[in-house]
């Protein structure tokens, strides 16, 4: 049976009963012959406000000629974007998470409202990734995600910089390490031009776990924004796409239970962010595949750590690309078992396939070999206990301490757990709790890059521990622990601690607990009222009303 690549165009143009629809198109130069071949839209997030979506009306020209050389009639349409590195640390980082949810309705409705055959999306800042990809997977026509590329390193004393080294300089400068002027020098220089931030922070995590996952062509995602190459992929991304439409090949054939383990192999080896627990949960909720936190937990154990990737490794994304990129690792992924080689991807290879194919750069030192692994297994791990019975997400790459007991110094928002920081009233031994935070908490589940930056620069990292129902940034490391479930808002255990309770994270034994008993967590949650909603009306609002925990992905639908 062979696939109709206008599928969906024939109801919207096909016909006298039409005429309507063609005459509004050929108002803004449709012509016949257009209109004869299938449809495909290239959504785009493009937005004046952050360099990681500034390239997108660039690439989906190019997109549209590569559609248009393949026999295809092209629409350019965008959506939105927050950008969590300008927003950290103030109330509009709560819009962040919420953005992926109407990414996804955006990009979703105006392709079935406009009955496209295809899609070509185009995602850059950190929630736009997985939003495109869950309205991919909505629709279930022939389509694929390009992501727009890392930004480059900005270089400093011979250290390349990211977005992270702002932070922490941050942190320097409010307990004296750092002068006024150097910070300013650190600030005009992390951040050189277009693209998204250059560690294996949330964007790159996500737009490396897509290409694992199969619906980002492998090795394309990882062309830096600003290199000549990226363009020359836009357009193939265009030619395709067409290629999926004449051989019917939809996300839903791409998107399986081993394909999801694939991402998570990947994310793993590369010592990925922490989002990626959330973003990959709630794409697979969208095609109907079971993926928990303990599916993460499991691939983590046997998944060696091998990319040496910032936050707390040596290298940048571009540094990943210039090695060979995630053809290596997933070529060393399949050389050690650990890779469903046989599942699918959008370039028509099976991933597999796209491994066998890899270039890796002779003598790189970005991607370690599978007998010198940077660790064992994978870059974070997945506790339970007392304070998390439905789980939390803690980020295990980059510092070797296994277990952390001290007593809890409790914030109810972010803003007075920065503050402590910054006032130095933050002590080694602690553990810092920031609640109220969650999906419906804050609402929106703020990042902490905020605090974890100042952390750092306070020289705090090594010797405190933090926990939050809210999130982590990518860029985040030392030991941090996110995603506690149920969060506070809820009634969850985290909402009874008080300061001074003692806090015992083991990585080993994948535990988090306070030393409390169950009578006297029963004693203090009984007396325990929600606070007020923040937010009574508008988007925050009808998203605290209707999204999920954190272990379940926070979707709303």
């Amino acid at each position: 049976m062979t696939f109709d690549p206008r599928h969906n165009s024939r109801t919207l143009l096909d016909g006298p009963d039409r005429a309507p629809a063609r005459a509004m198109l050929k108002a803004i130069g449709f012509k016949d012959e257009d209109l004869a071949r299938p449809l495909v839209g290239v959504a785009h997030c493009w937005i004046e406000v952050m360099p990681c979506n500034i390239n997108h009306r660039t690439l989906a020209e190019r997109v549209k000629e590569g559609v248009r050389a393949a026999g295809g009639t092209p629409i350019e349409y965008n959506t939105i974007g927050i950008s969590d590195g300008i927003s950290m640390g103030t109330e509009g980082m709560k819009t962040s998470l919420v953005s992926r949810e109407v990414v996804a309705d955006s990009v979703e409705l105006v392709a079935r409202g406009h009955l496209f055959d295809g899609l070509v999306a185009i995602s850059g800042c950190d929630k736009t990734i997985p939003g495109t990809v869950m309205a991919l997977a909505r629709l279930n026509i022939p389509g694929l995600m390009l992501y727009s590329g890392s930004t480059a390193f900005g270089e400093y004393e011979g250290r390349h910089l990211t977005i992270q080294d702002v932070f922490e300089a941050v942190g320097a400068y409010n307990v004296g390490k750092m002068p006024s002027e150097e910070l300013r020098v650190i600030e005009n220089c992390a951040c050189p031009g277009a693209g998204a931030c250059g560690g294996q922070f949330t964007a790159n995590t996500m737009s490396t776990a897509f290409e694992m996952l199969g619906i980002s062509p492998m090795g394309w995602n990882g062309v830096p924004a600003t290199d000549t190459r990226k363009e020359e992929v836009a357009f193939e991304s265009g030619k395709l796409v067409m290629e999926l439409l004449r051989h019917g090949i939809t996300p839903k054939q791409i998107l399986t239970r081993n394909a999801f383990r694939n991402a998570i192999a990947g994310v793993m080896a590369t010592g990925g962010s922490t989002n990626a627990v959330l973003h990959l949960i709630a794409v697979a909720k969208v095609v109907g595949v079971k993926l928990s936190l303990d599916d993460f937990d499991r691939i983590s154990r046997k998944t060696p750590l091998l990319a040496d990737l910032k936050p707390w490794g040596r290298f940048t994304a571009p540094d990943m690309y210039m090695a060979g990129g995630m053809p290596v690792v997933a070529k060393r992924l399949l050389d050690a078992g650990l890779l469903y080689a046989d599942e699918l991807t959008v370039t028509g290879k099976t991933i597999g396939e796209e491994a066998l194919g890899a270039r890796e750069t002779p003598l790189q030192e970005v991607i370690m070999p599978l007998n010198r692994p940077l660790k064992p297994t994978g870059g974070m791990v997945i506790l339970k206990g007392n304070l998390a019975p439905e789980g939390c997400v803690a980020k295990v790459a980059g510092h070797e301490r296994m277990i952390h007991r001290g007593p809890a110094r409790v914030f109810n928002r972010e803003e007075d757990a920065f503050t402590a920081v910054k006032a130095g009233k933050i002590k080694a031994g602690d553990v810092i709790v920031i609640r109220y935070e969650g999906p419906k908490g804050g609402p929106g589940m703020r990042e902490m890059l905020g605090v974890t930056g100042a952390l750092g620069g306070a020289g705090l990292l090594d010797s405190v521990a933090l926990m939050t129902d809210g999130r982590f940034s990518g860029a985040t490391h030392g030991l941090m622990v996110g995603h506690v479930a149920p969060e506070a808002a809820a009634g969850g255990p985290i909402a009874a601690l008080r300061n001074g309770d003692i806090v015992v994270l083991d990585i080993k034994k994948r535990r988090l607990d306070a030393e409390l008993s169950a009578a006297e967590f029963k004693r203090r949650l009984r007396t325990w009222k929600p606070p007020a909603p923040r937010y009574k009306s508008g988007v925050m609002a009808k998203y605290a009303r209707v999204v999920s925990s954190a272990s379940e992905g926070a979707v709303t639908d």
